[in-house]
């Protein structure tokens, strides 16, 4: 059992990333494996619209100078994945964008990759417009026919400078509850 995450912030240690990792620390007390994977401030592209990968059925996508290739392929090996951002004028990273746009149309033209898999998204905010970051990433997971845990609110955490999101009390419980969350329906699937 694995879950991947994506951190789609530019601030490589930043608090998209605590959060991100708050979360994998549970799930890694229950024995399942994780990776961490640091997305934001790589050049990505968005997706061209070509849809060579709905002719093709290759399981990839055509733009091949980037890595989004290789991070499908992390989602369709693994059992769980997190999408991580921080919120940008109410919305995800464009990194993390790009990656749902082209690895979501992948999976939808191959029949279906992701489908049943565990997803979860993770926010980082200073103050508001969270909430249109998380849902987005959630439509992502949903469309693709993949299995949302809840946990005790909302997965956000709120602060601005770096590391400031480790005093936002109730947004490290809520990881904490995400992560348990996850790896336990990650074993239901499995089992």
């Amino acid at each position: 059992m694995k879950v991947v995450a994506f951190n789609g912030s530019p601030r490589k240690d930043g608090n998209t990333a605590l959060l991100i990792k708050k979360v994998l620390q549970e799930i890694e007390k229950e024995g399942i494996e994780t990776e961490f994977i640091q997305i934001g401030g790589d050049q990505i592209h968005g997706c061209m619209a070509c849809g060579t990968c709905r002719k093709l059925k290759n399981k990839k996508c055509i733009i091949e100078d980037d890595n989004v290739n290789q991070y499908i392929q992390k989602i369709i090996e693994a059992d769980g994945v997190i999408l991580g951002s921080p919120t940008y004028f109410s919305m995800m990273t464009p990194e993390i964008k790009a990656l749902i746009d082209r690895a979501g149309y992948v999976s939808m033209s191959n029949g279906g990759l992701f489908k049943n898999k565990v997803g979860a998204a993770v926010v980082a905010v200073r103050r508001a417009g969270a909430i249109p970051t998380f849902d987005a990433i959630n439509h992502f997971f949903l469309i693709n026919q993949m299995i949302v845990p809840g946990s005790s609110y909302w997965n956000i955490g709120i602060g601005r400078e770096k590391g400031t999101v480790l005093e936002d009390k109730e947004g490290l419980v809520i990881m904490e509850t995400l992560g348990k969350n996850m790896a336990w329906l990650i074993k239901k699937l499995k089992n």
